[in-house]
């Protein structure tokens, strides 16, 4: 039994893009190097021929992923979330305690999460600590470096 995983539509979007590109272009691609390894002859000492088929397995595997994912997942719109509490889809404005700056990102769910681009994943030690807080909450997280404090700061769309 599957739980639903809550995503914003900007996420949904962005798998049904990804799947889509799997299903047209990159099983294509792959469909090819299979054909042109083949070509190579002895297919039990052709190494082409089985990197193209484990990349075959990859492309399959991730086709079903995505496919799994958007067939559970529960569309969150942003427009009505309120801003009271943090929550997926969100962004957030923090102050690091420790650094004395301040940050801000988005929660989003883990598949759409990149650090670099200031999206944090709802399952992170950070994202699970901030969902459900109010602005000016501190949240402490046990981090690689150590413990990190961060006071909340801003919620909004």
């Amino acid at each position: 039994m599957s739980t639903k995983k809550a995503m914003t539509q900007e996420e949904v979007k962005e798998l049904e893009l990804q799947l889509e590109h799997l299903k047209t272009i990159k099983r294509k691609e792959v469909a090819e190097q299979i054909k042109t390894a083949r070509s190579f002859g002895d297919l039990s000492e052709n190494s082409e021929y089985d990197e193209a088929k484990n990349e075959q397995a990859m492309v399959e595997d991730q086709i079903l992923q995505l496919e799994a994912m958007l067939k559970n997942v529960e569309i969150i719109d942003r427009e009505s979330l309120s801003t009271d509490v943090v929550e997926i889809g969100l962004h957030i404005k923090l102050y690091d305690n420790k650094y004395e700056e301040e940050l801000t990102y988005q929660i989003v769910a883990s598949n759409s999460a990149d650090p670099s681009k200031g999206k944090i994943s709802d399952e992170s030690p950070l994202g699970k600590e901030l969902k459900g807080k109010k602005v000016g909450e501190t949240v402490t997280v046990d981090a690689p470096g150590g413990l990190m404090s961060f006071k909340i700061l801003e919620i909004s769309k």
